[in-house]
């Protein structure tokens, strides 16, 4: 019984044979890569609204899929951090709103993980930086979003006062207020 020669005609290749690596080493789209490389700063700012973890983590991945839904209205050339953070901002409002409709609470927040691995440093960072959460916690949520995007984002004051659509002045007034504040508090016995 004569055997079938090979198929050679390329457009009838069925492409579910190409090896896995060179399909999953495809480039991501601009809007993908850096959507992926603001990640650490979304969840940062995530973080700071929330003040909670698990929280935070809920808030980012909905802004998430909601900044992927809606990339068709970003801009190529237009600031996508600030565009993200807007949508994260949005979304907390959102979740805060829904909060005080359904009258909820949520559990205490969970501990920050520790960095480094010295045992001693660990400790000493990890006491600090809990300091740090519960004076940013007690800040009113106006001056925690100007804190989260000036000083710990490090965005300048016209990009964050755009973001929260307030004057350059307010948000400035916020800032000071709020670092003031701050150093009152971690600087308290």
């Amino acid at each position: 019984m004569p055997t079938a020669a090979p198929e050679t005609n390329p457009s009838r290749r069925n492409i579910h044979f190409l090896p896995l690596r060179k399909r999953s080493q495809a480039p991501l789209a601009t809007f993908e890569r850096e959507l992926l490389a603001l990640l650490p700063r979304l969840r940062r700012f995530a973080r700071a609204l929330a003040r909670d973890a698990n929280d935070a983590d809920d808030l980012l991945q909905v802004a998430l899929e909601r900044a992927l839904k809606a990339r068709s209205q970003w801009q190529a050339g237009t600031r996508l951090d600030a565009w993200t953070m807007r949508i994260v901002r949005n979304c907390w409002i959102d979740e805060a709103r829904s909060r005080i409709r359904r009258a909820r609470t949520f559990a205490p927040q969970e501990e920050i993980d520790t960095l480094g691995s010295d045992a001693q440093r660990d400790i000493e960072r990890h006491v600090e930086l809990q300091q740090v959460d519960r004076a940013m916690n007690t800040l009113p949520r106006e001056q925690r979003e100007a804190i989260a995007l000036v000083l710990v984002e490090g965005l300048a004051y016209r990009e964050a006062a755009e973001m929260l659509s307030v004057p350059m002045g307010t948000l400035t007034s916020r800032v000071t207020r709020g670092r003031h504040a701050l150093i009152q508090m971690l600087e308290a016995p």
